[in-house]
């Protein structure tokens, strides 16, 4: 049985930027470093892994690799993002927050059951701030809210 999120990895262009985004302006706490030498097969290696907490416990983990090359590009919204639940309050200073120092910043979307914001990391991975509205639950209950019938009638519509 699946528990639960422990991290979800992604690479990274450098350690330090990385830590600066996500721990000094996201406010996630750096938990974890692997400096990671030499892989199960014993191929020598130079890689450094970093984990940052968010307060359920799992965690952004991030792979930087100088020696692997990885084609670091900005992010579609509908390519991949990270979105991370914060309250309504939150999402309205960290918007101000992005603003001030200088960062990527859009929103503040109504999706109907969240209110969302949306930054740019330092390597291009979009970061969405979200705060669930009182329609939230109602909206993502599978008894009522018809979403196998709507995936459904999506891939029917598709032929």
């Amino acid at each position: 049985m699946i528990k639960g999120l422990h991290h979800s990895a992604y690479r990274c262009r450098d350690s330090e930027e990385t830590r600066k985004f996500y721990q000094d302006f996201l406010g996630l706490k750096l938990v974890g470093t692997l400096d990671i030498k030499d892989t199960q097969s014993a191929r020598k290696n130079s890689v450094l892994h970093t984990f940052y907490q968010m307060d359920d416990g799992s965690c952004l983990a991030f792979f930087e690799a100088p020696d692997m090359p990885f084609d670091f590009k900005a992010q579609h919204d509908f390519d991949l993002h990270i979105a991370l639940e914060v309250d309504e309050p939150t999402l309205h200073s960290m918007f101000a927050k992005g603003k001030e120092q200088g960062i990527h910043t859009r929103g503040i979307a109504d999706h109907g059951m969240v209110h969302s914001i949306y930054f740019r990391d330092p390597n291009g991975y979009v970061i969405e701030l979200t705060a669930k509205m009182p329609s939230h639950d109602e909206a993502m209950n599978p008894a009522t809210n018809g979403a196998r019938e709507i995936l459904d009638k999506w891939q029917a519509a598709k032929g």
